[in-house]
């Protein structure tokens, strides 16, 4: 025998034969037990994720803020040692220009010295210097003393100074 109970007609749970106020009340309390469930890790994962991304800046912040004392200690140090450098080198220009006013100033006077001799003194010394050192003094004395001196100069030495003369001067119209 069937009770009263039995007689009362249940819903079907495949919602074939549910009225509209009770698909409305399923799908409310469906929907609330959702948020229900999803809402407290929901709210926790981004505040969690704002935290942890708040740490993380906070930490490449201070990490750029120890890079750009270091840079900039870095940045002075270089600087120093660049007008260091400036300073020995504008020292080592100024010793190179006396070395080479000295350089001047000696093959000068020894050029001075040959031109006052006689002739025959004169190429007697050069023909006995090297090329390199004869062609110096030649190149820095006047015409008219080198071209005496040369006269009376061996052979085999004045063709020698004449040709390395030779071509100074054509290496000189070339540039």
């Amino acid at each position: 025998m069937r009770s009263k109970r039995d007689n009362l007609q249940k819903p079907e749970l495949s919602g074939q034969k549910f009225k509209a106020g009770e698909k409305l009340f399923l799908l409310s309390v469906t929907a609330v037990l959702c948020l229900l469930t999803s809402a407290v890790p929901a709210q926790d994962d981004p505040v969690k994720a704002v935290e942890a991304k708040r740490v993380e800046l906070k930490e490449k912040e201070e990490t750029l803020k120890r890079d750009e004392v270091r840079l900039n200690a870095l940045k002075k140090e270089v600087e120093a040692k660049i007008e260091a450098y400036s300073r020995l080198l504008a020292q080592m220009e100024a010793v190179l220009k006396r070395v080479e006013q000295a350089k001047g100033d000696t093959i000068e006077n020894v050029v001075k010295a040959y031109e006052v001799m006689s002739p025959e003194d004169a190429a007697v010394r050069i023909t006995a210097l090297d090329n390199d050192t004869a062609l110096r003094i030649m190149t820095h004395m006047k015409s008219k003393k080198a071209g005496a001196i040369i006269a009376v100069m061996e052979p085999h030495k004045a063709a020698a100074i004449t040709q390395r003369l030779a071509s100074l001067a054509s290496n000189k119209r070339q540039q």
